[in-house]
């Protein structure tokens, strides 16, 4: 840990920025989270990789899942904000469930799923990189998991990071429960009042509306990152590629610069897109995952990562 962390946060809140902290919270002790409240930090995001056994084998660290629910426990008493993080491989995928238990168990209300990207030492997990079947099954537990939470009252906000499919995805699923209704209806069955009022069209064509408006994958546009060196990114994930330093240039000067081909790629993303997403009737919600893995922006080197989880009758 930087040891002017704090100092750092103390001119962030001096400069009216917001300051988040993504984290482990093993050594968030009530003095550590007493400060983080003192500087600011609105929100603070602990990493849970499942239950407790699995936890500190995952982490090779036994203790560090109590250590983590204590950091939770801590930031709480402190008044900040709290959520749980969790990066979804083939090793852990198996864990999701326990992680909502986690969070109902310690009152988080805040759950963010993240997609592995492979970059920086992502890179030598292709192994864990789940198949496209395994991802649309991930993601109908986690639907399954936060309806069931939201309708108990446990759980406010569940997110999923990095594969912009997520969002057409939930509108298929939205879709298909609608049918479902309009078919239990002409056969005479009785639906739950409560879950007809969830899947109705009106809610359906909100969350499309929420969607459209939030416009899909914003890397490179709205989304930037500046390394702990000064070194400019178009996202957290992509180290791979740096666009400038902010001890050479403004972050200004840096993000306008009409020269710099890959920012130039990323401003028209209707234009510069994987020709299956071009084709795709949810690219307006979407705008695909294109980057490159490597340290060459040339236009054969850019893909989907992660690459699409929809079938080609879903995109039709």
């Amino acid at each position: 840990m930087r040891s002017d962390l704090f100092e750092l946060l103390e001119e962030a809140s001096r400069l009216g920025l917001q300051s988040v902290i993504s984290t482990n919270g093993t050594l968030i002790d009530t003095s550590t989270a007493g400060k983080l409240a003192e500087v600011g930090v609105s929100y603070v995001g602990i990493s849970i990789d499942g239950g407790e056994k699995f936890h500190d084998k995952f982490r090779q660290s036994k203790g560090s899942f109590k250590a983590a629910l204590g950091g939770i426990e801590n930031c709480q008493a402190a008044g900040i904000k709290t959520g749980l993080r969790f990066t979804i491989t083939k090793a852990n995928a198996e864990q999701i469930p326990a992680v909502f238990d986690i969070a109902a168990s310690v009152n988080v209300r805040r759950i963010c799923f993240y997609h592995l990207i492979r970059s920086g030492r992502a890179k030598k997990l292709d192994e864990q990189t789940l198949t496209l079947k395994q991802t649309r099954q991930v993601l109908d537990v986690i639907i399954e998991k936060t309806d069931d939470l939201v309708q108990k009252g446990l759980v406010d906000e569940v997110l999923t990071v990095g594969n912009h499919a997520d969002g057409p995805y939930i509108l298929i699923k939205m879709a298909e429960e609608i049918q479902n209704h309009v078919l239990s209806a002409a056969e005479g069955l009785k639906p739950c009042p409560e879950r007809s009022r969830r899947i109705s069209t009106q809610n359906y064509e909100m969350a499309r509306q929420l969607l459209l408006a939030a416009g899909g994958n914003k890397i490179g546009e709205k989304i930037g990152c500046v390394s702990w060196d000064g070194s400019v990114h178009p996202d957290q994930f992509w180290h791979n590629y740096p666009l400038g330093n902010v001890k050479d240039k403004t972050f200004k000067e840096i993000w306008g610069n009409p020269a710099e081909p890959v920012l130039n790629k990323l401003h028209k993303k209707n234009e510069f897109a994987d020709t299956r997403c071009l084709k795709c009737k949810w690219f307006d919600l979407c705008k695909g995952n294109f980057r490159f893995l490597g340290a060459n922006g040339d236009d054969e080197n850019w893909l989907n990562e992660p690459p699409c989880y929809l079938t080609n009758e879903e995109i039709a």
